[in-house]
């Protein structure tokens, strides 16, 4: 497994792929909830937490949830984010954050921490590569600050 970052540029949007749903599967709701919400625990003490309503636990806890439903369906789950927030559009969601690669870098490293340690917690690592390559092209589209 490598859960290398891949250098990206401002502007350019490269195929994504969906994670494997196997990942989902055998992650389980419950504790992909976790890891979402673990995800933002880490944030709220980086270097990019000032991108995050981190001081009003109000707007803090409604952002992990739209993270949460978000991944959640984009990895093969209920469209609780559709449901509740309609279409995707998640670059013109993100375009008021001024999200540069460094930013990015440090957001999907914060991803690898979580993500490692799930192969120890029998989780095959084939589908853990699959949620970590969507993340990784992904996160690319929403970068709009050179850094």
């Amino acid at each position: 497994m490598k859960l290398t970052v891949t250098d990206g540029t401002i502007g350019v949007r490269p195929p994504v792929t969906k994670p494997h749903p196997g990942f989902l599967h055998e992650v389980g709701k419950e504790r992909f909830h976790q890891l979402v919400y673990d995800h933002y625990d880490l944030i709220e003490k980086s270097d990019i937490g000032f991108l995050f309503p981190i001081l009003d636990e109000e707007d803090f806890d409604e952002a992990k949830r739209h993270a949460f439903t978000f991944l959640l369906e984009i990895s093969g789950g209920e469209a609780l984010f559709s449901k509740e927030r309609g279409d995707h559009q998640m670059v013109g969601r993100h375009a008021p954050f001024r999200i540069d690669e460094e930013g990015r870098k440090i957001w999907l490293e914060l991803y690898a921490q979580l993500l490692e340690p799930l192969a120890d917690e029998g989780i095959t690592e084939e589908y853990i590569q699959s949620f970590w390559d969507y993340l990784d092209i992904f996160s690319m589209w929403l970068v709009n600050t050179e850094s």
